[in-house]
């Protein structure tokens, strides 16, 4: 039986016309595909676990052609929590164990980037009170502030919001932070009050990094900022899709433009889906679990842009956004599936652009499964 074996594009935007080219035959089986799942909008609708996801991992875990686990992890530009804490709430809706090196939430490529800032002060945004500045301390970064902190040292920062009771006990009181210099925000999550995270990283860039007062010099901005998702739009239980960190950042930029007075634009760091950053990350993470399971993955070439259609890579991404799923798995040479039980709506297939067009579709994540499985077995043969 034959069996699958990379073959590496050399052309830039070449397309495979013949499945033949990419197969040598040889008396092996060949290898299960590996798959990387979004969440939100693929299995999961806000709280609701959709019904074709526990088919899906029953394929997965075994009840297979192959008769064996097939590679899997969790990909999400979602967060706000610990990755352990996320495991756990996911473990119990979907009934299995979830372990932690399967699960990717868009700020746990920041876990690359603590040696830069692991000893200076960071500003984190997103999640609720105190969560995301324990996840950043457990990360490794160790001066960790959040914008509440700087309205408990000073209220006037941004007069139109009153810490609650609970607040004023779980945010410290410190001295003087007109003397801390900050080397970078870390837009870890969504932001839960626009208002004030926009008024404090402005303050911050426009006094190169102190709250003190903007800065007489144009020529330097030393702070980093990092946002870990860029999705403009996300799905959950509402009819229509919602704002998500992308939104923030367009609103950022927009207030940032107009109150910079001359100050020079801070360096600015995108990752979470479809930045190649996160995911050659996620290839790493999914590399690992393929050894654990024996499976050799083949995982494409990201230097060869604009190939888009059947894959060298035997990884699919399942997903139900084209701008992030859809046209990260692109970029990276992955194939890419596009499910209608989230944000896409397929009447508007005809506006999607060739970055952002899947090279399958399915109605959903159990079709997109076994459409996968289908696809490797036809082009071994």
């Amino acid at each position: 039986m034959p069996t699958l074996i990379n073959v590496r594009l050399i052309s830039r935007n070449r397309r495979i016309a013949d499945p033949v080219r990419r197969c040598i035959s040889t008396s092996r089986s060949p290898q299960p595909p590996a798959f990387v799942f979004d969440i939100d909008g693929v299995l999961l609708r806000g709280e609701t676990v959709l019904e074709p996801t526990r088919n899906a991992f029953r394929i997965l875990h075994g009840e297979n052609v192959f008769n064996r686990k097939i590679p899997y992890i969790f990909l999400t530009n979602g967060g706000g929590v610990s990755e352990e804490t996320r495991c756990t709430n996911l473990s119990k809706q979907l009934g299995f164990n979830v372990p932690i090196n399967r699960y990717i939430q868009s700020h746990t490529i920041l876990k690359s980037v603590v040696h830069r800032f692991h000893d200076k002060h960071v500003l984190v945004l997103g999640g609720r009170g105190n969560t995301l500045k324990s996840v950043a301390n457990s990360y490794g970064f160790r001066k960790v502030y959040t914008p509440l902190d700087i309205l408990a040292w000073n209220h006037a920062i941004y007069p139109f919001y009153d810490l609650t009771e609970q607040e004023k006990l779980t945010h410290r009181t410190y001295k003087d932070l007109s003397k801390v210099k900050f080397h970078a925000i870390l837009v870890f999550h969504d932001p839960r009050n626009w208002g004030l995270d926009i008024q404090v990283m402005c303050d911050i860039l426009r006094g190169n990094g102190s709250l003190a007062e903007p800065t007489s010099d144009s020529s330097a901005n030393d702070v980093e900022v990092i946002f870990c998702n860029p999705d403009l739009l996300w799905k959950n239980e509402w009819e229509g899709p919602r704002l998500g960190q992308g939104g923030f950042r367009k609103a950022w930029e927009g207030v940032w433009s107009n109150v910079k007075m001359g100050q020079k634009d801070p360096v600015v760091t995108r990752f979470g889906k479809p930045t190649k950053e996160t995911y050659r990350f996620a290839a790493e993470i999914l590399r690992e679990v393929g050894n654990e399971l024996d499976i050799e993955l083949r995982v494409g070439s990201n230097d060869d842009l604009g190939k888009f259609g059947r894959s060298a890579s035997n990884i699919y991404m399942i997903g139900d956004n084209p701008e992030s799923d859809i046209a990260g798995a692109n970029l990276a040479w992955w194939n890419s599936i596009l499910v209608h039980t989230g944000v896409y709506n397929p009447r508007h297939r005809s506006s999607l652009p060739r970055s952002k067009t899947p090279t399958f579709e399915a109605k959903d994540v159990e079709e997109a499964v076994r459409l996968a499985i289908h696809e490797e077995i036809k082009f071994a043969h």
